[in-house]
């Protein structure tokens, strides 16, 4: 679906590129999380995929089209990319949708519709006199009423309100095809752990993790134990009353208010635990997991 071979690409300017030889493949029918430290190259990474940018060495080819050469029509009507930041124009979101919906053949006015509803916005709205949050959720509205196969999110839950990131992650859950691509580039791990089923942790010397979420709550175990110094965690001491025994089986610990948030190997027989994306995030950048 998506194939990134051996990638260059810096900046005018920059001494260092983002991506030096960088490769990875994307599958259909999956749902990424693009995660990395401020600086990694995540939204770039996102504007090459969309051939916004184009490396200046490698190749990127998105449903076996180049997406940085010409950026063709078979490519642009299969691809939509939510950027964090936007403007809209001053009209109706009716007026908005007839005039962008004959761009993307599989347009959906019933999907719109329903994204609407759950957002709780009228089709009748003013786009230049919405807020942040309300322009965020319209135009993730049309993003997935577009139905392409390819769907790029940048930080898209900036600038929502509590009940919004919920209807967000409904929204999505509820519009995704298993012929999609979607990649959500975000920090705000919290948002949208429970959407994602294969993680990408970036960092400045390339790709940490190209996991599955199932592969990694079979490999690993997420829990919180007692306060107190966890033995054999490789994790500064945590601070705080109680004591735990001694855990050789700790690859990763953190200190919380609830006691302290640990990773281990999970063993035979062992039962599956909930994924706590920001522990493992933190225990990969820190070279603790691959």
């Amino acid at each position: 679906m998506i194939d990134i071979r051996h990638i260059t690409f810096h900046y005018a300017g920059q001494r260092e590129p983002v991506f030096r030889d960088f490769s990875l493949q994307l599958s259909e029918n999956r749902i990424y999380g693009l995660l990395g430290k401020n600086g990694t190259g995540k939204s770039t990474l996102l504007y090459l995929i969309a051939g916004l940018l184009r490396p200046q060495v490698g190749s990127v080819c998105c449903n076996t089209v180049a997406a940085a050469v010409k950026r063709p029509a078979d490519l642009l009507r299969d691809l939509f990319i939510v950027t964090e930041e936007f403007d809209l124009p001053a009209m109706t979101l009716e007026a908005y949708v007839h005039l962008i919906a004959p761009f993307y053949p599989r347009f959906s006015q019933e999907v719109l519709q329903r994204c609407l509803d759950d957002f709780e916005l009228p089709l009748s709205l003013h786009l230049n006199r919405l807020s942040m949050g309300q322009k965020k959720k319209v135009y993730m509205s049309i993003a997935l009423a577009a139905r392409t196969r390819v769907l790029l999110m940048d930080e898209p839950t900036n600038g929502l309100d509590i009940p919004s990131k919920s209807q967000f992650r409904r929204v999505v859950a509820q519009n995704m095809t298993d012929d999609r691509t979607l990649i959500i580039s975000t920090h705000q791990v919290h948002d949208v752990e429970a959407l994602l089923d294969h993680l990408l942790i970036l960092s400045d010397q390339g790709l940490l993790l190209d996991a599955s979420v199932p592969s990694l709550t079979d490999r690993y175990a997420f829990s919180v134990r007692p306060a107190g110094p966890v033995a054999g965690a490789p994790s500064p001491p945590p601070v705080g009353g109680g004591s735990v025994a001694d855990t050789p089986d700790v690859l990763y610990a953190e200190p919380t208010l609830q006691g302290n948030a640990v990773i281990t190997r999970r063993r035979e027989g062992d039962p599956e635990t909930q994924l706590n994306l920001e522990l493992l995030f933190n225990a990969v950048t820190k070279g603790l997991l691959r």
